[in-house]
């Protein structure tokens, strides 16, 4: 075993962990999930069957990832936060084969309490913010705040806010890099 998982977490079967990966208290991997380097899931979490996770992905305490969620590398998933697989859930009605897919693109932020309604994918570097209900997809490098979540400015990869200049580019307050910001898209133009 390349990684570690705490005597109270539960493995099922068919799952691929990446090395160096941790699993805390009370966590439950269903089947097949695939899990990659260098993650850190926390305590009393739920990961559904065949969800994916890249490398170096973050979960905090009490998250539950259901069927569906695919999450690349780098990805933040803040305490409490939740996903959704199904528009109209009915506890009479059974509907897994109308699960909708969500992708958490690479280096995006979930703030904590933050629910994503299935269906709607997180661009590169976004940041949702706590408590934040999704119902919609959110460009990259885009903050979205409250209930429903809007946006309300942009960010760079390292989570600052940009703020845009008379010729449409910005700097990060931590690393200096440029953003441009054309067509209402944020992209990243120097390193």
């Amino acid at each position: 075993m390349n990684y570690y998982a705490h005597e109270t977490a539960v493995i099922d079967e068919g799952c691929i962990i990446g090395e160096n990966s941790k699993i805390w208290h009370f966590t439950h991997i269903m089947p097949n999930c695939t899990i990659g380097k260098k993650c850190n899931i926390g305590q009393n979490c739920v990961i559904s069957p065949d969800v994916i996770l890249g490398d170096n992905v973050k979960v905090q305490n009490n998250v539950s990832i259901y069927t569906g969620v695919t999450c690349e590398d780098d990805v933040f998933l803040g305490p409490s936060m939740v996903f959704t697989n199904v528009i109209n859930p009915r506890s009479a009605v059974v509907r897994r084969d109308q699960y909708l897919k969500t992708t958490v693109k690479k280096g995006a932020s979930i703030g904590a309490n933050a629910t994503i309604v299935c269906g709607h994918d997180i661009g590169e570097y976004a940041f949702v913010g706590a408590g934040a209900v999704v119902t919609k997809t959110v460009p990259a490098f885009a903050l979205v705040v409250g209930n429903p979540a809007k946006q309300i400015g942009w960010v760079s990869e390292y989570g600052h806010r940009l703020e845009f200049n008379e010729l449409n580019t910005a700097s990060c307050i931590e690393t200096g890099d440029i953003y441009k910001i054309e067509n209402d898209s944020v992209s990243k133009i120097t390193e």
